[in-house]
């Protein structure tokens, strides 16, 4: 099967709501049997005659060879064009792109894998665990939350991992801590080897540090940058660049769609995240001189109008 994505008019089956996110279920035969674990897809939303050109890029958390090849999508309603989606019904139209971007690296040998995440990006780290036990490897799930609703996928982790590790901040599932609180005695009690991240920014900065500090490489999926800057997930767009370490030790600006969303952890600039950095490969002279907006207005406002 070629590696190629593919655009598609998908049927949706169902649409279901999951603590405060949504699940959709679509039959997408070309993009179930090209999906690797890390890879997105992107949504068209507004139907056929919509002004809303931007794609949303979704995370996807299963396939199956149901009719075909269904692929099960996880997503938080953050604006119009994903409150569409979540009003879609059983045989609505889906316009389907994907899969996208680069998949997880796996290891070669049997290693123990710890699995972290957070919000609706959890959902991309099944695929990836079903792969693993495949591989032979061991698989452990850290799961962690502001509430329990904001927790994707805990009873499942609890039942396909080796052991599963779930907290929340106010305590409404599992212990009552902070990711950066629990990580480091997981690590320590799974004797992990490598370390995969799914989820928030902050959850993927937590991740590459903890695991810095005790040697540990790391691979995380900047899913959450990709939905609030990525337009198209195709990297044409230009709009999902983020600052990236090269193996030369030089700085460059890389698209979450296309060199991600799977990234080094070690490698990406988390502190410069939303500007170019003046030492970056390109960059313009004037950034010496000035601070650099978080955020691209230009881009800020062409993406409101298309919502």
């Amino acid at each position: 099967m070629s590696d190629t994505p593919v655009q598609t008019s998908a049927t949706v089956l169902t649409v279901r709501q999951v603590g405060d996110y949504h699940a959709l279920t679509a039959v997408a035969p070309g993009v179930a049997e090209r999906f690797r674990p890390g890879q997105f897809v992107a949504l068209a939303v507004g139907g056929e005659h919509t002004s809303r050109l931007a794609r949303r890029c979704v995370a996807v958390h299963e396939v199956k060879s149901d009719y075909g090849g269904t692929v099960e999508m996880v997503f938080a309603v953050r604006d119009p064009g994903t409150r569409w989606l979540a009003g879609l019904r059983s045989r609505d139209r889906l316009d389907v792109a994907g899969p996208l971007g680069r998949p997880f690296r796996l290891p070669r040998d049997p290693v123990g894998c710890l699995l972290v995440g957070g919000g609706p990006g959890a959902a991309g780290l099944f695929a990836l665990a079903d792969t693993l036990h495949r591989r032979g490897c061991q698989v452990h799930f850290v799961l962690a939350g502001a509430t329990s609703r904001q927790v994707f996928g805990s009873r499942m982790a609890q039942r396909i991992g080796d052991s599963a590790t779930v907290a929340t901040e106010d305590g409404s599932l599992g212990e009552k801590a902070t990711l950066r609180e629990v990580l480091p005695r997981v690590i320590e009690e799974t004797a992990s080897d490598v370390v995969y991240g799914c989820g928030p920014t902050s959850l993927l900065r937590t991740v590459t540090r903890i695991a810095g500090d005790v040697g540990l490489p790391s691979q995380v999926s900047v899913e959450e940058f990709l939905q609030q800057t990525g337009a198209c997930g195709i990297g044409v767009c230009m709009t999902c660049v983020l600052p990236f370490h090269g193996d030369d030790g030089v700085t460059r600006m890389v698209r979450a769609c296309t060199e991600g969303p799977v990234l080094r952890g070690d490698r990406v600039r988390w502190g410069d995240l939303g500007t170019i950095p003046f030492d970056a490969l390109g960059a313009p002279r004037v950034l010496h001189t000035r601070p650099v907006p978080e955020r691209d207005d230009v881009t800020d406002r062409a993406r409101e109008e298309a919502q």
